[in-house]
């Protein structure tokens, strides 16, 4: 099995997965649902990486931090439950299941999945976005919409869209539903390393908010801000994001 199709297959497993957890759970409260799903996703992809590539490192949001991931050729950065406020919350889609493969500095597969939706993103191939509208519609969270965010709205005379995880917004820039996706304020390699392989897949632009490279399996795998958009509109973003 290729890493492409291994990353789809895990990802989307580990979805249906999630969803079992959420049928089962339908009675309990939200942070049981929370602690249930984070738990048996992070342990069935890191059983089942050990068995289907166990010469290779990983780094999970659930896990222990491993050093050996730092001099290891190849690295599976995963996150089993991207958006977990809204998995928790019955009902709600826009939550996701991260796996990418990180190799030799390069993200080389990723798949994004969003079991409630019944879709999986995966590299290698991945369909460019349908045309964009006149107004760019920039995705943010619901809660929590970054500054620098609603500044690239106002310059771009664009139209906000509010959304759970950072899987699902990624994937509504490459699947067409929204333009724009910027993030300030604080994330980790897990949360964008498997949405950015899968954009740059569909031909999107990808980068940190000054404009410069996503760099991956660093020491400290903080990676606090991010930028997927439609390459035509990448120019006019940093201008506002880069400043």
């Amino acid at each position: 099995m290729t890493d492409h199709a291994l990353a789809a297959r895990l990802a989307t497993a580990a979805g249906k997965l999630l969803l079992d957890v959420r049928a089962e759970l339908a009675d309990a409260t939200e942070a049981e649902r929370k602690a249930a799903g984070d738990k048996r996703s992070h342990d069935f992809l890191v059983e089942a990486l050990a068995t289907e590539r166990p010469n290779d490192a990983v780094l999970s949001e659930e896990g222990s931090d491993n050093p050996i991931r730092l001099s290891a050729e190849r690295v599976w950065i995963v996150d089993p439950l991207d958006g977990t406020r809204e998995f928790s919350e019955l009902g709600r889609d826009d939550w996701a299941v991260h796996v990418a493969l990180w190799q030799s500095g390069e993200l080389v597969a990723g798949a994004v999945a969003l079991p409630a939706q019944g879709i999986t993103l995966a590299t290698p191939t991945v369909s460019a976005p349908p045309a964009a509208p006149a107004k760019p519609r920039i995705v943010v969270s619901r809660s929590r919409p970054p500054a620098v965010a609603l500044d690239v709205c106002a310059a771009l005379d664009g139209v906000l869209v509010e959304m759970g995880s950072a899987g699902a917004k990624a994937a509504s820039v490459v699947q067409g539903g929204s333009d724009v996706y910027v993030h300030a304020g604080g994330q980790y390699e897990w949360d964008s390393a498997a949405p950015v392989a899968v954009a740059r897949a569909a031909g999107l632009h990808t980068s940190r908010i000054d404009g410069s490279p996503l760099i991956y399996n660093q020491r400290d795998p903080l990676l606090p801000d991010l930028v997927i958009c439609r390459p035509e509109l990448a120019e006019a973003v940093l201008a506002v994001t880069a400043g």
